[in-house]
């Protein structure tokens, strides 16, 4: 069973979404490169991975700002469980947060390029929302997909099925996709290009390599 967005539905939830993050206060970038020190120790290490689950921490260099903003806002009351990530994103002020998320959204990320490979049919659940490529979402607090590691997209993926993700959208359309193809749809996005480590962004202020 496959779960997909009508048109109308897709630029209703992009006209909220636009609604909702307009009013949040602008980040400034070079004062969050001073407070995401904090994230830089599990973030900016390539295929650093958490300790219980076993995964690699997700990239959040060049994900789309208001969906870190929205991440944060999350980890901080709950509505994602996450010992560390709380503890960290609940002594951070609003204002704060935007300031990290302004810092890493670096400019975009990876310019886009061809899609990789051939999406398996399980992806055509996400593409409305995240795009062909997991890089072009309809909405800024959506995120994006493409590079983020595997196993992190498979970790998320189950938790909103689960529940333990409390997210009203996903709720509803992670019912209809089938647990087994979890792995497909994490292994196609994962090698598609939009993301990179903070260790880059902290080095050049953009998704750039050496």
């Amino acid at each position: 069973m496959t779960f997909r967005l009508g048109p109308v539905a897709v630029m209703g939830l992009g006209l909220l979404s636009a609604m909702f993050t307009t009013g949040a206060s602008a980040g400034d970038a070079a004062k969050g490169k001073v407070l995401a020190y904090t994230c830089h120790g599990c973030h900016g290490v390539p295929d650093y991975k958490n300790a219980y689950p076993n995964f690699r921490v997700p990239k959040l260099g060049g994900q789309n700002e208001a969906y870190i903003v929205s991440a944060l806002n999350a980890y901080a009351k709950g509505e994602r469980p996450h010992p560390t990530m709380h503890a960290q994103a609940v002594t951070l002020t609003d204002q704060e947060r935007a300031d990290i998320a302004a810092f890493l959204s670096a400019e975009g990320g990876i310019p886009g390029k061809e899609v990789v490979g051939t999406p398996p049919p399980a992806t055509q659940t996400c593409v409305a929302c995240h795009g062909a490529d997991g890089a072009k979402t309809i909405a800024p607090d959506y995120p994006k997909l493409a590079g983020q590691p595997a196993d992190y997209l498979v970790h998320a993926l189950k938790d909103y099925k689960s529940g333990k993700r409390k997210n009203a959208i996903m709720a509803g359309i992670i019912s209809g996709v089938d647990e087994k193809d979890f792995e497909a749809i994490a292994e196609f996005f994962s090698k598609q290009q939009a993301l990179c480590t903070t260790d880059q962004v902290m080095k050049h202020g953009k998704c750039a390599t050496e």
